[in-house]
């Protein structure tokens, strides 16, 4: 079984006392109770994507306008030469 340590304000301190108290056991079982149910409350992905963006974890952003069509990727690319397939080529081993 492993310990945890954290710091937490006088006031909490005091509230989750109060409430381990009223309920008639101790405030570990009160802690590991409310962390467990954090830990085992099921997330989509989209859940899990709309909690870190609200929690500053996570930046998205959304695009100018639609991504290039093959067609243009490959108009654009004209002239670059073979440095990525030479590059990929070596990191491959088949240099």
């Amino acid at each position: 079984m492993k310990r945890l340590t954290t710091r937490i304000d006088d006031d909490l301190h005091a509230q989750l006392k109060a409430r381990a108290k009223a309920d008639g056991r101790s405030m570990n079982a009160l802690v590991v109770e409310v962390l467990l149910g954090i830990v085992r409350r099921p997330e989509t992905p989209r859940q899990r994507k709309a909690r870190l963006l609200a929690e500053g974890k996570l930046v998205s952003f959304k695009p100018d306008g639609d991504p290039p069509g093959h067609d243009e990727l490959e108009r654009c690319s004209r002239g670059w030469g073979t440095a990525v397939s030479e590059a990929l080529d070596w990191a491959r081993g088949e240099w």
